[in-house]
């Protein structure tokens, strides 16, 4: 039941912009797959999938897996969109996004694989992404100071 409801899910947001887990619920309810909001929550996990921002400002959800390797361009928007501050502590970058947008933040560095950057943990509007050492924090930090300049 699980594998065809995760097929289900990456059906619904080909064909529909679906922005809430709860849009996401209802679509599946309707097309007979019995879920709660937390089992919604749970395949999202699974899926990997992550919010990402269209070009008229609003979000929907996509699998990163699933995007074509050469979306640089992309993950860049989402990251110059939603960037308000970034901060250095050592080897941790701390990055402020507009409320909402942490989460497909850290899903667009992950996915760009940079290789200083060995993971990020997101909240609603803070990052925080962990770097080997504080030269490559440092990097970190002018590669993302170089994207807002854009």
């Amino acid at each position: 039941m699980k594998v065809a409801r995760h097929e289900k899910i990456k059906e619904l947001i080909r064909q529909y912009d679906i922005d809430t887990q709860e849009e996401l619920a209802a679509r599946l309810n309707a097309a007979g797959f019995k879920v709660t909001q937390a089992t919604v929550s749970r395949d999202i996990r699974a899926l990997k999938m992550t919010k990402v921002a269209d070009g008229e400002g609003k979000s929907r959800y996509a699998i990163l897996q699933e995007l074509p390797s050469g979306l640089g361009d992309k993950y860049t928007r989402v990251l110059h969109d939603a960037l308000l501050t970034i901060d250095q502590g050592q080897n941790l970058v701390v990055i402020r996004t507009v409320p909402g947008m942490a989460m497909g933040v850290a899903a667009a560095l992950d996915a760009l694989e940079w290789e200083e950057i060995l993971g990020c943990i997101a909240g609603d509007d803070t990052v925080m992404c962990a770097a080997r050492t504080t030269e490559e924090a440092s990097g970190v930090v002018k590669r993302l100071k170089s994207i807002l300049k854009k």
